[in-house]
């Protein structure tokens, strides 16, 4: 009877005919077996005390099990005295340096017909699967999506220093369908993992009920089985997509079992066709790996009659959510104190933004993207927004924000003060408009212009209008000189001016030839 057990139906036949007494060699010529399988299976029947009549009204599945109930190396006495000592092998495989072979020659030396090393592993590792069963998981459509990062890099060519540039290479799949996205990024760090996040969500055109993530710091800032904590920029992301982040256990790799085999389809179906590629930038590397990866989306599945982008389309893609219209950028936060020039510094950009006056010697929250900042109060107002700006030692500043007298000062202006003196005196007006002429950098002058209106408002109308026609006549448009002819003697410089005038040309006027 060693050897391939018969089938059930042939078994019954033969205890039939067995029991209608036919012989043992009949009942091997009408089946079709040889003697000695005729004589083991009655002498297995016998030496069972089974009756006949029992086991042919078995369905075969029971039959099976009552006639060959187990393998008979589990009776082994040897099998016995294993048994007992499988949890303690076990257990003693997690300490350092303990492996099979130690366990095994340990195991020799305990008793005499021990097993062959083969058969020892064999054993150890059919108490390991039944300790510890597998679940096959079944994934609802656009329920989950799987991320991770692979293990091995790619790389492209810095055109200007010659430079190999290793490159991330994010992974991720949706378990439905095994629809699969992969692109390289810079690194693992935060902003190039949220962005590869966005890009990842695009191509799938909407977004699964949670994200399923590694403990990577970038999205992950405790790592816990029950509670962990996810970072403020992922939190971010999972609001604005209306979705959840779902950590996997820390050193659990079958929690993301799917992302970890698509990782090893891209190493063979990605990385493999570019082995032999040269890139000189990250784009043209990306590009090439959005081609790869639509093959492999495209390769119709093993022992399946169709590929991934057909299951994806037809079942899964209908069931994510739809995207918002504006993509997600990360969001920054600081608290940070109004400085006395109601302005707050940002000490990542090096820049000043302003905040309103009242706020001056108070904390506020800011909350900052790649294009905005917002600046809160402690009531969680919004009190300001700007444009961010990445320039060095430079001022944003919204001129609302400002008190009266600052307002003032940062609307000065040529057309400012022009506009002022034409209200208040042509002669005031003639006098500034020269004043602007006479120098290429306005700003220069608008604290001589305040000057000539305080002045105005000091000085009697006729006598100021007479200082300011002197000054026009002797072309000097300084606030020191019209106040000297104010305080001193106006009479005097227009005397003085009346001499200067040119003398009556005759015969008599010595030129600059005379005296050579």
């Amino acid at each position: 009877m060693a050897g391939k057990i018969k089938r059930m139906s042939q078994i019954k036949q033969l205890l039939r005919l067995y029991k209608q007494g036919k012989s043992k060699k009949a009942i091997a010529r009408i089946l079709g077996m040889s003697k000695n399988t005729v004589k083991s299976y009655l002498y297995k029947i016998e030496g069972g005390k089974f009756n006949i009549d029992e086991l042919l009204k078995m369905d075969d599945p029971k039959l099976e099990a009552t006639l060959f109930s187990g393998n008979p190396s589990y009776k082994d006495e040897r099998y016995e005295h294993l048994k007992s000592k499988l949890d303690y092998y076990t257990s003693e495989l997690n300490k350092t340096g303990v492996t099979r072979g130690l366990l095994w020659r340990e195991y020799r030396q305990s008793i005499d017909n021990a097993y062959s090393y083969t058969q020892f592993c064999h054993h150890l590792n059919q108490h390991n699967k039944s300790r510890r069963p597998s679940l096959k998981l079944y994934h609802n459509a656009g329920e989950k999506l799987f991320v991770d990062f692979a293990g091995k890099t790619l790389s492209y060519v810095d055109m200007e220093t010659g430079e190999i540039v290793e490159c991330q290479v994010f992974v991720a799949c949706l378990p439905y369908s095994d629809y699969a996205f992969a692109m390289a990024v810079p690194s693992q760090k935060m902003e190039d993992f949220i962005y590869a996040m966005v890009c990842c969500l695009k191509f799938f055109g909407g977004a699964p009920k949670t994200i399923v993530t590694d403990n990577l710091k970038s999205a992950i800032t405790k790592a816990n089985n029950y509670e962990p904590t996810v970072n403020q920029a992922m939190d971010d992301l999972a609001v604005h997509y209306e979705t959840t982040v779902t950590p996997t256990r820390p050193a659990k790799p079958k929690d993301k079992a799917l992302v970890e085999n698509q990782v090893k389809l891209i190493y063979s179906r990605v990385y493999a066709p570019l082995r032999n590629e040269t890139f000189f930038d990250l784009a043209s590397l990306n590009k090439a790996i959005m081609t790869q990866v639509k093959l492999h989306n495209q390769t119709r599945m093993q022992q399946k009659n169709y590929c991934r982008e057909e299951k994806f389309l037809a079942d899964e893609k209908t069931k994510l959510a739809a995207l918002p219209e504006e993509n997600f950028q990360i969001k920054y936060y600081k608290t940070l104190k109004v400085n006395p020039n109601n302005h707050v510094y940002m000490a990542s950009d090096k820049h000043y933004y302003s905040v309103p006056y009242a706020y001056i010697g108070q904390k506020v929250k800011i909350i900052y993207t790649r294009s905005l900042v917002k600046i809160y109060n402690q009531k969680g107002e919004q009190i300001a927004v700007h444009t961010r700006d990445l320039r060095a030692g430079r001022y944003t500043t919204d001129s609302n924000h400002l008190c009266s007298q600052h307002q003032h000062y940062i609307s000065r202006s040529p057309e400012y003060y022009l506009a002022k003196a034409r209200r208040l005196s042509s002669t005031l007006y003639r006098l500034i408009d020269l004043t602007f002429k006479q120098d290429r950098y306005p700003e220069h002058l608008y604290k001589t212009c305040d000057g000539l209106l305080s002045l105005y408002r000091k000085t009697d109308p006729e006598l100021f209008h007479q200082a300011c026609e002197t000054a026009i006549s002797f072309e000097k448009y300084s606030y020191m000189f019209i106040k000297n002819i104010i305080e001193k003697n106006p009479h005097q410089y227009s005397i003085k001016k009346k001499i200067s005038k040119p003398l009556p040309k005759h015969n008599n006027t010595r030129g600059a030839n005379y005296y050579q």
